[in-house]
């Protein structure tokens, strides 16, 4: 493998460092040098243990740490595990670092492997998930936690923790059928100590893929089970795999099902539908046009994500004679029933994706809007507190094959785990 350097100030990353620095978590503090130092005297000091100093201070020090290093420091003797995993230290973690997202990068691979970027220091990681995952997955994730749901071999939702590598096994809920489409959303609780998952299918009711039936489950990791199922239909109207939960709502991104105008081809054909999670006993019923908030125009690879507390969407900008074709990459926020263009990526950064495919992946929490094209590693990444595009330091994963399949979400890192 071709070395491939990634300087930040006082420290180097490279494919060449020795492999007992890429196990595990991976990482490691590069370029630390020992000196060892002449006594005037020619005699030798009796060594002063850390342990004297009282635990606030001891505390202090670790807080110092980037988080890595600090979760990484709770390994080296029990007085610091006892104080990392303390709820005093995880409060004041979760404080800190409440706008800053971390990105994992993975390929298709046999083990469970990857690269994390950390955006406050703007550092990639090699970093080793506790589980392997499929870019076939569904994954969401709030507030620390990430879920990656198998829905088609092992029937599995895993809820974890990245940093810590903690993790629980849920089963997926009952279906009446196989489902076409499901989409997952994840909500953490951090007041309540709970999380939700909620879990919406689509199946194909009709011969001709306009009327759908539509269930959605719920989640409460409190009660420790999935609630009663909510059903109903949507005629001309379906869900996908989009979703998300912002403020208890669940928003689901819906594709048009019925036949095209062929007059006007540039039609819209995503929609937004929302659901009130404090209802879960009321039935979705019949889903109605007007109730169906249209995207703001022609969408690809549309993704929904809370940011900053927001709802927001991201998806390429269809092309006018050629909607499946993008023209640029639009980020857009819902006021009400209405879109409200933020930003639209600049042509510069366009071309900086090279070949950037009409697929490409999307996520976000806190502040940091995260863009990756499924055929490259290139992550460009918009701060919606700065209004600012960037691209994120060039990450060490290589491209093995030509139609190898890179893809990625977003996290924020935290040491506790619910």
């Amino acid at each position: 493998m071709d070395s491939l350097n990634l300087s930040t100030e006082g420290s180097s990353w490279s494919d060449d460092e020795p492999e007992v620095n890429r196990k595990g978590t991976g990482v490691f503090i590069p370029n630390l040098e020992i000196f060892e130092t002449d006594s005037n005297d020619g005699e030798s000091e009796e060594p002063v243990s850390i342990d004297i100093l009282p635990n606030d201070i001891h505390e202090r020090i670790l807080s110092f740490l980037p988080l890595f290093a600090a979760f990484r420091a709770s390994c080296v003797c029990q007085k610091w595990k006892q104080i990392v995993h303390s709820q005093r230290f995880t409060l004041k973690d979760a404080n800190l670092l409440s706008d800053k997202t971390w990105y994992f990068m993975f390929t298709s691979s046999v083990e469970p492997v990857g690269y994390l970027y950390d955006s406050g220091l703007r550092k990639w990681y090699n970093f080793e998930l506790p589980f392997m995952v499929h870019h076939t997955w569904n994954i969401a994730s709030s507030c620390g936690l990430v879920s990656f749901m198998d829905e088609e071999r092992t029937k599995s939702i895993y809820v974890c923790n990245p940093i810590t590598r903690e993790y629980h096994i849920l089963s997926t809920p009952p279906s009446s059928g196989f489902p076409v489409y499901s989409a997952l959303a994840l909500s953490v609780h951090p007041s309540k100590s709970k999380y939700t998952i909620s879990v919406v299918r689509s199946m194909q009711d009709s011969d001709d893929f306009v009327l759908w039936k539509v269930s959605i489950h719920v989640y409460d990791s409190k009660e420790k089970t999935w609630l009663s199922s909510v059903t109903g239909a949507m005629q001309g109207w379906r869900p996908g795999d989009v979703s998300v939960i912002c403020d208890n709502i669940l928003y689901i991104l819906v594709f048009y099902t019925r036949q095209i105008d062929i007059h006007n081809p540039v039609q819209n054909l995503h929609g937004l539908v929302a659901y009130n999670l404090d209802n879960t006993e009321v039935s979705v019923g019949m889903l109605r046009d007007e109730s169906v908030i249209l995207a703001p125009c022609a969408l690809t690879c549309g993704r929904l994500m809370n940011v900053q507390g927001k709802l927001v969407l991201v998806g390429g900008i269809g092309r006018l004679s050629r909607p499946g074709v993008i023209k640029g990459i639009g980020i857009w926020v819902l006021d009400g029933s209405e879109w409200t263009e933020i930003t639209r990526m600049p042509h510069k950064f366009v071309q900086g994706f090279g070949e950037l495919d009409d697929v490409f992946a999307s996520s976000g929490g806190g502040d940091l809007i995260y863009i990756q094209s499924y055929g490259g590693t290139a992550l460009l990444i918009y701060d919606m507190e700065t209004r600012q595009w960037f691209w994120s330091q060039k990450c060490s994963m290589h491209k093995k094959f030509p139609l190898e399949i890179f893809s990625g979400f977003c996290f924020e890192p935290r040491l506790q785990f619910m």
